[in-house]
């Protein structure tokens, strides 16, 4: 399978946004463009922050807000030649608990209002994303609030450790190997092993 060419990290620019659950696509990028050693810089034509590695793989930080997050993929996946095949999108996933990640192809947006611009603007949901468990308030109607708030401390040391699962995971996903970066992190490292019956 193809090797992304464009990660893309999901989350409102300014201080006030910095700490919230909502960002933890850019807290997964934050760290990974230091463990790259490429620095981010404003490019106005991609509405985002951006930065490319060794490797020549390009990395997004929309500045657009989150729902008009797709403006910023389209106009660098555009101007690069980048197909939505070649895109990873990181992103804050309200239906798995902190500390948990998913990595998928394609499906739908979970009422993601970021997936959703990127989507218009791809065309398509066949692209990759990477999810974040930020956990679920239990009630619909606090949705907004939850995900604009900081996580409590406890949540924010498990989102940080599957962040630091994910940085692992970029390797092998940089050589194209979906299959093997899916296994490891759909694996829940919470869960007990299974004991064999005597």
């Amino acid at each position: 399978m193809t090797a992304p060419r464009l990660i893309v990290g999901l989350g409102n620019p300014g201080r006030d946004y910095e700490e919230t659950r909502h960002n933890a696509g850019f807290w997964f990028c934050a760290r990974l463009a230091q463990a790259w050693g490429a620095p981010l810089a404003h490019e106005s034509r991609f509405h985002g922050a951006v930065g490319r590695n060794a490797r020549g793989t390009w990395m997004l930080l929309p500045q657009t807000f989150m729902n008009r997050s797709g403006q910023a993929v389209g106009a660098l996946a555009r101007f690069h030649r980048i197909a939505p095949a070649e895109i990873l999108v990181v992103h804050d996933e309200l239906d798995i608990p902190p500390g948990q990640l998913r990595l998928k192809f394609g499906g739908g947006m979970g009422g993601h209002n970021g997936l959703k611009d990127i989507t218009a603007h791809l065309g398509t949901q066949d692209y990759w994303r990477l999810r974040i468990g930020i956990g679920h308030p239990g009630d619909r109607s606090e949705v907004v609030n939850y995900v604009l708030k900081p996580p409590r401390r406890e949540e924010q040391f498990e989102i940080d450790a599957a962040i630091e699962r994910a940085i692992d995971l970029v390797p092998l996903i940089e050589r194209g190997e979906w299959n093997a970066a899916t296994q490891r992190a759909n694996t829940n490292p919470l869960a007990k092993p299974k004991q064999e019956t005597p």
